[in-house]
């Protein structure tokens, strides 16, 4: 009789061990949502093996982090933005206490300064082709940051190099997106620098989303230590030729794996720790100073910043790896005189940058904008059309042809305009004001056998003046009724 109660007690305490090994931790305790977009089966041009790959290692790697991931492969331009609106649907429903993240695996292109996910069916015959047809960066990202939510988290293996040919002006990878611009809380990581191009690499998995789910299962790494480690991995297997990018404004701490709630980083990440922060040269130069090549090369790919490089190049120009850092240099800072460019938005901003990368990859698209820019301030000098008030008359007065914009003559409307027409008004002999004298000269009396007597005279005063007023005052307001109607010509 005890032998089934102590079955019962040992499957019980076994369950409890498994709830608690499979439960997530306190990382876990907010809502975690995953959507995973790997784009592999272009139809206009080649193939992405890897894109596939990516995605289906990304799902998993999520799915074991605690995130409930929707994985979305080779979508049309249709289904990509519906994929993202029901997406945005569901982190509106999980609450604000929620993390949401994105990895896109595919083609991404730069089209004057504006960031596009390429859609499977996407097919340009020109760059303004794409703005049409493909799904910009900036949708994606307003679309969630709109949301109230914990933490947002792009991740975009995006850059590879541009497969339409027709696209000839298109810049090298993807223009620098500043995440302290948009909403906070959100990071952005793309797989390499701006302005660069990404590799597929020779794996199954392309060298970042290969180092992505290598670095970030490692335990209780903050994801800005994760990034660091995955910038460096990548420079590693690329030879330099790849080094990821990111931008972050989190305001709360997240990791992939182990508890978010204040637990110190694992061994080794204080290596690290020097890689990061707004710091000056003259930070870095001092930080630098006396160490190896090797082990300042890689503060300065996991730190990523202009001060930093500058730094090197200055104190180990003789090194091996000096030019190529000198390479990253230049192209960031070109990137960013690029990205102020296009913020102005001016003919000043486009011709600065002209000036100094007039023979970059970026000068067509430069130099189209400057020609929009050039033609948005001579459409803004041409004066606007003069509105003529016309005094009111009658209905019919308005005139048929347009006014003549020479010189014309504006009469102030005093009276309100009915819309009933005026009754026309016959006019008599003026009448005279009380206090109004009349002072009549009269000629002497001709002989009485020589004309008219005198009331025979006044008499035709009168009807001299009432026939020439009343002329006078009926003719102008015909005259414009005349104009109206053609049978009047000057």
């Amino acid at each position: 009789m005890r032998r089934p109660v102590l079955c019962n007690l040992v499957l019980a305490s076994s369950l409890f061990a498994l709830t608690q090994f499979f439960t997530p931790t306190d990382a876990h305790a907010e809502a975690r949502l995953a959507l995973v977009i790997g784009q592999s089966a272009y139809r206009a041009v080649p193939e992405l093996p890897n894109a596939a790959n990516d995605a289906k290692g990304m799902t998993e790697l999520l799915g074991s982090a605690g995130f409930n991931v929707t994985t979305a492969p080779n979508l049309a331009q249709g289904e990509m933005r519906q994929a993202i609106s029901d997406f945005a649907g569901k982190v509106s429903a999980a609450g604000a206490d929620t993390v949401a993240l994105v990895f896109y695996a595919g083609h991404g292109l730069q089209i004057d300064g504006e960031n596009y996910l390429v859609p499977v069916d996407l097919d340009p015959k020109r760059e303004t082709d794409i703005p049409v047809q493909g799904v910009r960066l900036n949708d994606l990202l307003n679309t969630l940051g709109a949301l109230p939510m914990k933490s947002r988290i792009f991740m975009l293996d995006a850059c590879r190099n541009n497969p339409f040919p027709a696209l000839s002006g298109a810049g090298h990878g993807l223009a620098i997106v500043d995440t302290k611009a948009g909403a906070p809380g959100t990071f952005i990581s793309y797989s390499t620098s701006p302005g660069a191009e990404a590799e597929d690499g020779s794996g199954i998995d392309s060298p970042y989303t290969a180092a992505v789910l290598s670095v970030a299962k490692q335990p209780n790494l903050p994801i800005e230590e994760v990034f660091k480690r995955i910038r460096v991995s990548v420079a590693q297997s690329t030879d330099g030729r790849q080094i990821p990018w990111e931008s972050s404004s989190l305001t709360a701490d997240f990791r992939f794996f182990g508890d978010s709630s204040g637990q110190p980083p694992a061994p080794g990440a204080s290596s690290f720790a020097l890689a990061g922060g707004t710091r000056s040269v003259d930070d870095w130069r001092k930080d630098l100073r006396g160490r190896e090549p090797k082990a300042a090369y890689d503060l300065v790919i996991a730190s990523d910043t202009v001060p930093a490089y500058q730094a090197y190049v200055e104190l180990f120009a003789q090194s091996a790896t000096a030019p190529r850092v000198r390479s990253m240099l230049e192209r960031r800072r070109m990137m960013e005189a690029w990205s102020e460019a296009n913020a102005v938005n001016t003919r000043a901003s486009f011709e600065a940058f002209l000036a100094s990368y007039g023979n970059s990859d970026l000068a067509i698209t430069a130099r189209r904008m400057l020609l929009r820019v050039q033609n948005r301030s001579i459409a803004a000098a041409v004066p606007a059309p003069i509105n003529v008030a016309m005094g009111a008359t009658c209905p019919c007065s308005s005139p048929s042809t347009p006014a003549s914009p020479i010189k014309p003559i504006i009469q102030p409307i005093n009276k309100r305009v009915d819309d009933t027409p005026t009754k026309k008004k016959v006019v008599d002999t003026p009448k005279r004001k009380p206090t109004e004298q009349v002072v009549v000269e009269r000629r002497p009396p001709p002989p009485q056998d020589s004309g008219p007597p005198p009331g025979a005279i006044m008499q035709g005063i009168g009807i001299g003046v009432g026939i020439g007023l009343g002329m006078g005052m009926g003719g102008g307001g015909r005259g414009g009724d005349m104009g109206q109607h053609g049978d009047y010509r000057r």
